[in-house]
């Protein structure tokens, strides 16, 4: 199994920055993509952005151009860099870890960390 721990939610003005990490711990050879989802109240939780082991991005439209996924292989982190940030993407955002668990492609999930956009 994997265990993943994030950080560096907050409050944060419309327009500000905000960087969350997520470091990975236990069978961290069996992962492949990483990636944050965000559940907002009321909603579903949704995509944000993946990356996959060799660094390939995928990002919701909604956060294209102003999020930045990053990979450390060697630290087993992921982090993810939120600029020009709106109201709307105030959120709870879960990092993610594809991994295998006796053969089967498994997600596992962070505990979350509250990303609030409010002036």
């Amino acid at each position: 199994q994997v265990q993943l721990v994030e950080s560096g939610g907050g409050l944060v003005q419309p327009g500000g920055s905000l960087r969350l990490s997520c470091a990975a711990s236990g069978n961290i050879f069996s992962i492949n993509t990483m990636g944050w989802y965000r559940q907002a109240p009321g909603k579903q939780r949704e995509l944000v952005a993946t990356i996959t082991n060799g660094g390939n991005t995928n990002y919701a439209d909604s956060v294209k151009g102003r999020f930045t996924i990053s990979r450390d292989n060697a630290k087993n982190e992921v982090y993810l860099q939120m600029n020009s940030l709106k109201p709307e993407d105030t959120a709870v955002y879960y990092c993610s870890a594809d991994h295998f668990v006796n053969g089967w492609l498994t997600r596992g999930w962070g505990q979350g960390t509250q990303v609030t956009v409010s002036s």
